[in-house]
This record gives structure tokens, sequence and C-alpha cells, in this order.
């Protein structure tokens, strides 16, 4: 069943590949969205859904000078926001934690930019340990929503984006079977894949949910520190690309090593 499913995959890929490549068929491969009706219909039902358990929270909380609120897209704007939030957050905790986290987990379910910002900004207002702790939560929580939803609409959105990667990723994981755990804990605290395409090809791919759930949960772990951490030093901070320089993902990359090192001892065993 399985294999009838992979060589299924393939096909869509392949032909996804073989699509005309004159300027004419180029145009149409952009002008035919991916989503039938059905599939439109219930994302639009599932953004709804969240979004309207997203308001009711927000109506919940304490009163607050909502306008100067925003997402921030900068550090300048952080900034801002930390300021503004910072009485806040120690007048009414349960409150702010209780929407921090479902703003979190809701950018994280539908791939909205800036994550990273609210990352740091748990250090800014929480601290090293307790940041960590919200960070890892949110970033599970949405990660996994998002699979489930790749899950039930997500094949011919991927397909139709990235083919070409969707099977480069399926081909290493096929071949990586028997310690995919180790593989799928070095891709989350590596930067070798988005984290976005991870969280939505990983169904695609036929990546077991428990498998997919602990390499994000442990696998998060080291990134989040690193942003959490310079979260304390907001106002030193003069760019999101400070956080990660050569010292910093030579760390990252050391740790993903070290996460599949048993399985790169396991081959020399085999072909010894």
């Amino acid at each position: 069943m399985s294999l009838t499913r992979n060589l299924i995959r393939d096909e869509e890929l392949g032909a996804m590949s073989d699509d005309d490549d004159s300027p004419s068929g180029k145009r149409s491969k952009l002008d035919r969205f991916p989503l039938s009706r059905w599939e439109l219909a219930v994302s639009l039902g599932v953004f709804l859904v969240f979004s309207s358990g997203l308001f009711c929270i927000y109506m919940t909380m304490p009163a607050a000078e909502f306008g100067k609120l925003k997402l921030p897209r900068s550090i300048s704007d952080l900034r801002l926001l930390k300021d503004n939030l910072a009485d806040y957050a120690n007048e009414y905790p349960a409150q702010f934690v209780l929407g921090y986290c479902a703003t979190y987990i809701f950018m994280q379910t539908f791939m909205i930019p800036g994550t990273i910002f609210m990352s740091l900004l748990a250090g800014a207002l929480f601290g090293v340990i307790k940041g960590v702790v919200l960070v890892v939560f949110n970033a599970t929580a949405g990660a996994t929503s998002c699979f489930f939803l790749s899950k039930l609409i997500g094949r011919p959105l991927i397909t139709w984006l990235w083919p070409d990667k969707l099977r480069f990723f399926q081909a290493e994981i096929g071949k990586r079977r028997d310690k995919l755990l180790n593989y799928m804990l070095f891709l989350r605290i590596t930067p070798t894949l988005p984290n976005l395409f991870i969280n939505l090809a990983s169904p695609i791919v036929d990546v077991p949910f428990h498998i997919f759930f602990s390499a994000t949960l442990v696998g998060l772990i080291p990134a989040a520190y690193i942003t959490v951490r310079a979260g304390l030093a907001i106002g030193d901070l003069k760019s999101v690309k400070d956080l990660y320089d050569f010292k910093t993902l030579s760390v990252l990359f050391l740790i993903g090593f070290i996460s599949i090192l048993p399985t790169i001892l396991k081959r020399k065993k085999i072909y010894e």
C-alpha cells in the first residue's frame, strides 16, 4: 500500500516536472491555482475557526491600548512593542501569556511571517527559561496544526509551489526510514531546509506524526535558546541577521551532526 502511494506520488511529481517549459506553458502553470473549490473552502473554514478563537481570546483580555499593538516587522518595531507590553505583561501575566500563545500558534499554523520577532519578545519579557519553554511549546503546537492542515489539503499546493524540493525531500526520507528521527532532528536543528517547508511537506512524504512531533519538540530547542537569549539584549540588536552569524551556525550544525552520528556509524558497520 505504501509502495502504491509512493508510485502515485512520483507520477504526480514527474508530471509536474514534465510540463511545457515554453513561455505560454509557464504562464498557464502559474495561472492554474492548485486547490479545488472544496479544498479552498476547507482552508478558509479552518482559518475562520482559528481567527474566531483568537478574536474571542482577545475580547476576554483586560483592556489595553490596542492601537499601539501590531505585529513587529523590524527590530525597532519590536522595541516599541516590548515597551508598550512590559507593564501589561507584569500586571496580567496569565492573560498575556494566553494571548501571546494564541497569536504565536495562529501565525505558525498559517505561515504568517514574524514568529522570530515573537521569540525575541519572549526573551525580552519572560527571560531565558520561561521564554524558551513558551517558544518551543508554541512553535511545536503551531507546527503540529500546520502538519495536519497540510495533510488535509496541502498536497496539490506543495506540489505546485516546490516540485523539485519536494522530490528531493521525498528521496531523502525514503533513504533514511530506519533512522528517520535522527534525520528529522538534523533538519530541525540546522537551517538546511526551512521550517515552513518541513511543516508542510512532512505529511505529504509520509513522515509519521510521532517522529515529526518528537523531532520538532527537541530539535527547536537550540534555535529557540539562541533567539530568546538574544531578546534579553534587544537594545543591542541591530538586525535579525545578527542572530545567525558564522559562529552560531557552526554550533547548530555541530549539534545537528551529533544527532545523525548514530546513522553514520550504523552505515559504517554495515559496509565493514
